[in-house]
């Protein structure tokens, strides 16, 4: 993986990168907003439970039935709403936990649950990611080892279906020319042909290795490879350079027989709250398409 610049290297890259400069007049379009808030803005906590505790206070409201993520953030945040709600800041919150250890963070904080559906309403769902492509948006999910019935597509169904959604991560998570890999969910049977058509489409760019549920991971997944609770065993496409396009390869395993699911999620609208040492970034994607060079953020700065 390529090195992380510092906290201030970060916020001046990513002015720079996005911020057009037109003296003190700052356009904006319809399709994406920045904001920066400094940390004299923000509790003494640390910058993640910063942004957890940000999305919740922004973004839940009484009333919403909200997606609930796993991972430290998420983990966070989950406990946060619990807070709220036994405070009565909020009130008739119901979650939709993405995972058994959300399910079990979220019964400990007192938050009412209801299971997913397809075709359930959800009005907010919030969620860590393990990178997200800057720019574009799409985040990668299920890198991470996989706890108790954590299952990436029903995890995907429940982002999807939010009609509002929230990646919480840090610094180093958002970034272009992402490396590392993606996972892929095939049928087990005949796995190994569904393996080889990956890496052969992905020939020179990455490797594939099928994940075990115990010891060391190697291209054959060793005699214990994992079995998702759908029945999938789980592929590891590991890029060794950067990737160009997130959608592109995602259009590309789309096409191929016997994969069933990928770890990249393409979704709109979406926020990124995104944690620094020097407070928090938030970063908003309206629309899925827009106007190529057009001047697209627009920074607000919390008062000292």
């Amino acid at each position: 993986m390529a090195s992380v610049a510092s906290s201030s290297s970060f916020f001046s890259a990513l002015t720079r990168s996005h911020i057009p400069q037109w003296g003190n007049r700052i356009k904006t379009t319809k399709s994406n907003f920045l904001r920066i808030l400094t940390r004299s803005c923000l509790d003494d906590s640390s910058s993640l439970s910063q942004a957890a505790q940000y999305t919740v206070n922004t973004y839940v409201k009484s009333g919403m039935v909200v997606g609930l993520g796993s991972g430290q953030a998420a983990g966070i945040a989950i406990r946060h709403l619990g807070q709220q709600l036994r405070t009565g800041a909020l009130k008739d919150v119901v979650g939709i936990p993405m995972s058994v250890t959300s399910a079990s963070e979220a019964a400990k904080a007192g938050i009412p649950l209801d299971s997913y559906q397809e075709g359930s309403q959800i009005d907010f769902a919030f969620d860590d990611a393990d990178v997200i492509e800057e720019g574009s948006f799409i985040a990668v999910i299920g890198r991470r080892k996989l706890h108790g019935e954590e299952s990436i597509l029903e995890k995907k169904s429940i982002l999807n279906a939010a009609s509002k959604l929230v990646f919480i991560i840090e610094e180093n998570q958002y970034k272009g020319g992402l490396e590392g890999s993606i996972p892929v969910l095939v049928q087990s049977l005949n796995w190994l042909e569904t393996a080889e058509e990956i890496d052969d489409m992905f020939l020179g760019d990455a490797e594939v290795w099928r994940r075990p549920s115990i010891g060391q991971a190697g291209p054959l997944g060793g005699d214990f490879p994992l079995v998702t609770k759908e029945g999938h065993n789980l592929l590891d496409v590991i890029f060794t350079s950067p990737i160009e396009s997130l959608a592109k390869v995602a259009e590309n395993l789309d096409t191929v027989k016997g994969v069933s699911g990928h770890g990249i999620i393409s979704k709109f609208p979406c926020t990124v709250v995104i944690a620094s040492q020097n407070g928090l970034i938030v970063v908003d994607k309206l629309a899925e398409k827009e106007e190529p060079n057009s001047p697209s953020y627009k920074m607000e700065k919390c008062k000292e």
